[in-house]
């Protein structure tokens, strides 16, 4: 190695590794390490050239200064300190780690037995030392230049303007024969003219993808040939993963995006990473300072799993908290994001007791001047005590809201009494979301979304079918309120085959006519099927990638004009909780009102009525009159209203006469 380098004091002012003129300041938090050593290496990645301890410590930030070096060096760490698993210690100067704020890395983890800072073979597992060199299967940090960020013309949708659509990076265009070939799969695809035309012509104002920062597979996926397809499982926030592109291609993305009046908004994860429990690799965190990095349990050798993935970040930990703020500035800022969807976002707020709503996570992105901007949606649950926090997340933010999801999918399924918990969704879960001066835009509204089954599957598999998944069918969850209608799988039964078509349009019908923010799950609306797989989180291959070559033009048609209903009637997206108060004391108008199909309001007891399978819902609003929505699952229904006022239909998902009949299985708007 080379030792004409020297390294001086530098300091302790930006963390990561800071270009200037003159060479490059390195900056690195560990509260417990007894020494720092930074790593360079050849332009290829595959030499060590040098190694120098960092010569100065302030707090707990290690730094240094090494003066001729440019822009694109790579680098890495080794950091030293005890190994005492009882008591958090994870240190093994062996072992090559990245740094936590690298803006670029070269190269991908190698899955090798070296990366573990255990050996594998040792009968005492994480208690052995392995003294494998793990820098050959790690990837390279990048010396990035500092860098003015772009003027991104944002188009800043208002909440009650906004309706999402989730999608994966890969899966959304792999199969997309409109996209030229090189960029299927890629952040280039997002930004083909194909695929930006569909988006708005769907009518869609936000498109949220699934975890772009750089993970890394399970090794156990990997052994089975299996690859972390959604991306759970980051190894460093600030960087893309590279199968996708790089960062220029997707801050390109964003600006082709912005330009069509589109949104983004990155699913982020958090809560945990890659390393896993005692058992995982050591590729950054846990090699710098584990102790400060993650939870532990009150045996440290164990750690804290309210995710279910083996680990817990410590959010808690002011060091932790402040990565979390700034890569999430750095996404916004520099890569011009417009919000953040939560992973399992319970855990990032827990404190001592549990969820805290004041916890300094929801805190600093509250009074934030960049973070309290953006569109911030929480995945309100994880899987540690008191974990289930619907609605409990401050003003501002916009909560998964699973209940929504579970109601509509019951109502249609049959089930009885369905229609009480249904018609409290409809009208943005107040029971839930109408407190501390919250909107109605608060409940994010979904049937569907990448965990669970996809709407075609919905109604076409009474069973979960994820044998491909390596787990004999255990995985994913069993309670989906699905429905087959009567086969399962794929039927050439006409009869069927239309009795499903007609679910999934009233259900699509259902969500977006809906008070609350709607997400639409990215090929629901041509029918995309994962062959009854309800956890394709490890499928890259078919069964994931969108088929748009057996798209439903029907259905695609049918969600356009569906969303066009939506944007013509504001009734739909009102910010205010409707309680059914007077809005018009001239003629006793409420805000909503619910009707049976005689005509009289349902009110007391009337709603206990087990064979009320057809209800109406009348929303007025000042100035813009009155629209009626009719939700029929039942047989054919006279609904005496619509005989007895002037009523005309404005869309609907089945045929109407005029003699005041209301299809059977359908749902229909008047005005």
């Amino acid at each position: 190695m080379s030792s004409s380098l020297t390294i001086s004091t530098g300091d302790a002012s930006r963390l990561g590794a800071n270009v200037r003129p003159d060479g490059i300041n390195f900056a690195l938090f560990s509260a417990h390490a007894s020494k720092v050593t930074l790593c360079l290496f050849s332009a290829d990645g595959q030499t060590e050239t040098a190694r120098l301890d960092l010569p100065a410590r302030t707090g707990d930030i290690w730094h240094g200064f090494v003066s001729g070096l440019r822009p694109g060096q790579l680098y890495g760490y080794r950091v030293d300190g005890p190994f005492a698993p009882h008591q958090g210690h994870r240190f093994n100067y062996h072992k090559l780690l990245i740094d936590p704020y690298a803006r670029e890395l070269f190269g991908t983890i190698i899955q090798h037995d070296a990366i573990f800072a255990y050996d594998l073979s040792h009968p005492d597992k994480d208690l052995s030392v392995d003294t494998r060199d793990s820098a050959p299967y790690i990837p390279k940090c990048v010396a990035r230049e500092s860098i003015t960020p772009p003027a991104f013309n944002k188009p800043s949708t208002s909440w009650e303007n906004t309706i999402i659509y989730e999608a994966h990076v890969k899966g959304f265009t792999q199969g997309n024969s409109q996209v030229a070939p090189d960029a299927r799969g890629k952040f280039s695809g997002l930004k083909s003219p194909a695929v930006i035309n569909y988006l708005q012509e769907l009518g869609v104002s936000a498109i949220e993808l699934l975890p772009i920062q750089s993970f890394f597979s399970e090794p156990r996926l990997i052994e089975l040939g299996l690859t972390n397809y959604w991306g759970y499982n980051p190894f460093n926030y600030f960087t893309v993963h590279q199968d996708y592109g790089d960062a220029d291609e997707f801050k390109a993305v964003v600006q082709a995006l912005h330009a069509a009046g589109i949104e983004v908004i990155m699913d982020v994860v958090y809560n945990h990473t890659a390393e896993s429990d005692e058992r995982g690799p050591t590729l950054s965190y846990r090699g710098i300072d584990n102790a400060s990095y993650y939870a532990l349990q009150e045996n440290k050798r164990f750690y804290v799993n309210h995710t279910g993935t083996g680990n817990t970040l410590n959010t808690a930990h002011p060091e932790v908290l402040a990565l979390t703020i700034k890569s999430l500035h750095y996404w916004a800022e520099e890569m011009g994001v417009d919000g953040f969807r939560f992973d399992l976002a319970s855990t990032l707020a827990r404190g001592e007791d549990g969820f805290d709503h004041r916890s300094d996570f929801l805190v600093a992105c509250e009074n934030d001047p960049i973070l309290s901007k953006c569109k911030l949606i929480a995945e309100p649950w994880d899987i540690g005590p008191g974990g289930y926090v619907l609605g409990q997340f401050p003003k501002g933010w916009r909560g998964w809201n699973d209940r929504f999801r579970d109601s509509v999918r019951s109502f249609w399924r049959g089930d009885a009494m369905a229609h009480k918990e249904l018609a409290a969704r409809l009208l943005g879960s107040a029971d839930i979301f109408d407190h501390s001066d919250k909107s109605a835009h608060s409940s994010l509204n979904f049937i569907t979304s990448h965990d669970g089954f996809t709407l075609n599957d919905l109604v076409s598999y009474q069973h979960k079918h994820n044998h491909a998944n390596g787990e004999n069918n255990r995985d994913g969850h069993n309670h989906n309120l699905s429905d087959n209608m009567g086969v399962e799988g794929p039927s050439d039964d006409v009869k069927i085959n239309n009795a499903r078509l007609q679910r999934k349009k009233n259900l699509l019908a259902s969500l977006l006519l809906s008070q609350g923010t709607p997400m639409l799950l990215a090929g629901d609306e041509f029918g995309q099927s994962q062959n009854g797989n309800n956890n394709s989180y490890c499928q890259d291959n078919d069964i994931t990638w969108l088929n748009w070559d057996k798209a439903d033009a029907e259905l695609q048609t049918f969600t356009r004009q569906l969303i066009q209903v939506r944007k013509k009637f504001p009734h739909f997206s009102q910010a205010q909780f409707l309680h059914g108060e007077t809005i018009d004391e001239s003629n006793s108008a409420s805000n909503a009102i619910w009707l049976s199909p005689n005509g009289t309001e349902l009110q007391g007891n009337a709603w206990d009525d087990t064979s009320l399978n057809c209800l109406g819902l009348v929303l007025n609003l000042n100035g813009m009159g009155a629209v009626l929505v009719i939700l029929n699952r039942g047989p054919e229904q006279i609904f005496k209203t619509l005989t007895q006022a002037d009523w005309t239909c404005q869309f609907t998902t089945a045929e109407r006469n005029s003699s005041g009949l209301v299809a059977a299985n359908s749902v229909s708007v008047f005005s």
